[in-house]
């Protein structure tokens, strides 16, 4: 592992813009990611090159991080275009580089440190060393991974691992699904992904029977390890990533400020610290369950495959309230007391399991009176998707981000001196020169002196110890004081800013051999640069990446661990599976169709697109 992080732990969060980027360093995030303008993979939330450099200034004042995703894969006509971008967010101060296409690797970058996509598909200890010897800091590994995976890899490996540990799931491996692409033109390669596993299927057999009607059969669960933070830093993981770049500034506030309490409850017990500066003073209790979440899975992090899809909606149903019990003419009445608020979102299933809504317009202890009551029935499951005053306080929240500060206000032949050292050893000092004047209050002029010396609230700093070297009490105006304050604190937010340890990298030339001889669309080859890439380390045979323009009828569009198979309890290493006339299609509205192949020695799925 780099010495940047040998004893420090970095919580990685997700910025949509400047404003998003900026609440997720208040709020207690160590490092940011964000799209720049071009080549992200959300190709939906790109920025500016001025809004990114104003948020890394301002995370650099916590020698917080900023990482920007050039994480697309490229065509030829692309790559000088996608270089030059990579030298302007280097001269705009980004930290890092995470990237898919290795046709960069080929080019000459700026000396900053790279980091390997996930859509890379990290997944092996040999394809992550691999990336180690080319030059790659990170990795941010494949969300598929257990925990014994991830020490196998920490094991093998030096390179810095991330991640993720909330938010939305692909089904499909990373970096290895054309599903959108192939059905619509739209690549996740290209960060245009139409979602298509989002969408409503049926499941039926090659015989035409339906054994699951129109569901969300491919839509997973929300990831939440809030439980396993322990174990992942036990496996080696140094960076826990939050998902999120398409979510709104609350998920932000709210999940970023859930994990930054819990790890820092447990970093201690480890010997680890934060990787920025600063602690932070929250005005609301976070709850991630109040935000954007599709119910939450820890996947197959410790080996389970159970209860990991959201078959009845791909949308944010909730948490739940309560079941009803009885039915009025204008209300309801759950089995617990409502804990709702007028105005609050409702959502439930009806009997033909269609989600539905509707808004709360009053509650009387248990009861609730809603905007309308079409689809509720007793025995309704009833979930709130919007918490008004939770969102409220959210809303209005101010939290503050406070890197402590020692202070020493010093007598010197001339005058005096305002010093400052704060707990990452920068120091500042700010002299006063002229004549002394003695205090007639002795007491008094102390108490002035210290209360106005550490007045720091409008700043980043607060002070957590304050000493006077001085011979006698002087007498200084408010002005003279306030003077010196602000003058200390732009001389220590200056050394801040001088002293930032900016991190180098880049890639290595070497033709060290890549861990396979042969290549499918799947190795996501899109230009020359990444042929010849592969080529130098040993490739023999090389498919062009589906973006090339290959005909996917036929072939196959997805690998993932979610297997239909198993949760239809066909599964062979199942107790008594029930037999299934395969193979399996999963049919949508639109009359695309789907094959299911099973890889049951790897515990695989596997979809191929056909013409229905």
């Amino acid at each position: 592992m780099s010495k940047k992080l040998m004893n420090q732990i970095e919580l990685l969060a997700p910025a949509k813009d400047l404003e998003s980027g900026m609440l997720a360093i208040n709020v207690g995030a160590d490092a940011v990611y964000i799209g720049a303008a071009q080549f992200g993979a959300r190709q939906a939330v790109g920025n500016p090159l001025t809004d990114i450099e104003k948020l890394t200034a301002y995370a650099h004042k916590y020698w917080g991080r900023v990482y920007v995703t050039v994480n697309t894969l490229l065509y030829d006509d692309e790559i000088d275009e996608a270089v030059k971008l990579c030298h302007q967010l280097y001269q705009a101060g980004v930290d890092a580089l995470i990237i898919q296409d290795v046709g960069l690797l080929e080019c000459t970058l700026p000396p900053i440190p790279l980091y390997a996509s996930t859509q890379m598909h990290n997944h092996t200890p040999e394809r992550v060393a691999f990336l180690e010897q080319v030059g790659f800091q990170r990795v941010i590994l494949a969300r598929e991974l257990s925990l014994e995976q991830i020490a196998a890899i920490r094991a093998a490996t030096n390179i810095e691992l991330e991640t993720f540990i909330h938010g939305a799931l692909c089904v499909s491996y990373s970096g290895q699904c054309t599903l959108s692409y192939a059905i619509g033109g739209r690549s996740g390669n290209r960060g245009q992904c139409a979602q298509p596993c989002r969408r409503r299927y049926s499941l039926m057999d090659r015989y035409g029977k339906i054994h699951v009607q129109n569901s969300h059969p491919l839509s997973l669960k929300d990831l939440n390890l809030t439980e396993y933070l322990r174990a992942l830093l036990v496996a080696g993981v140094c960076s826990f990533k939050i998902e999120g770049r398409l979510k709104d500034q609350a998920y932000v506030k709210n999940v970023v400020a859930h994990y930054r309490q819990r790890l820092d409850a447990i970093l201690p017990d480890f010997d680890l610290r934060p990787s920025s500066s600063g602690h932070v003073v929250l005005d609301f209790e976070p709850d991630p369950a109040k935000t954007f979440q599709r119910g939450y899975t820890s996947y197959f992090l410790t080996g389970q495959r159970d209860n990991i899809t959201s078959h009845g909606t791909p949308k944010h149903a909730g948490e739940p309230v309560g079941v009803v019990t009885t039915i009025g003419p204008k209300s309801f009445t759950l089995n617990v007391r409502a804990s709702l608020h007028n105005g609050d979102g409702l959502t439930f299933f009806d009997r033909e399991g269609q989600l539905m809504g509707t808004l709360v317009n009053g509650v009387d202890g248990n009861t609730v009176y809603p905007a309308k009551m079409n689809g509720i029935h007793i025995g309704t499951q009833i979930r709130r998707n919007a918490d008004r005053e939770f969102l409220k306080q959210i809303e209005k929240s101010q939290p503050e981000r406070k890197i402590a500060i020692k202070m020493r206000f010093s007598e010197t032949p001339g005058g005096f001196t305002l010093s400052a050292q704060d707990q990452d050893a920068n120091r500042g000092l700010v002299p006063l020169n002229g004549e002394k004047v003695l205090a007639q209050k002795t007491e008094q002029a102390r108490a002035t002196l210290e209360r106005q010396l550490t007045r720091l609230g409008g700043s980043e700093f607060v002070c957590e110890d304050f000493e006077t070297d001085l011979s006698q009490a002087y007498f200084l105006p408010l002005s003279t004081l306030n003077a010196l304050r602000r003058d200390l604190v732009t001389d220590l937010l200056s050394a801040r800013f001088q002293n930032f340890p900016r991190l180098t990298g880049g890639a290595i030339q070497n033709d060290v051999p890549y861990p396979e001889n042969k290549l499918t669309f799947l190795g996501n080859v899109l230009n020359h640069k990444a042929e010849n890439f592969y080529r130098r380390h040993g490739v023999q045979e090389i498919e062009p990446a589906a973006e090339s323009g290959l005909d996917m009828d036929g072939r196959k569009v997805m690998t993932t661990k979610h297997c239909l198979k198993y949760e239809l309890g066909g599964c062979p290493h199942q107790e008594k599976p029930i037999q299934l006339d395969g193979p399996l299609y999963l049919v949508d509205d639109d009359g695309i169709r789907l094959r299911l192949a099973f890889n049951c020695r790897d515990c695989l799925m596997e979809i191929y697109i056909e013409q229905a």
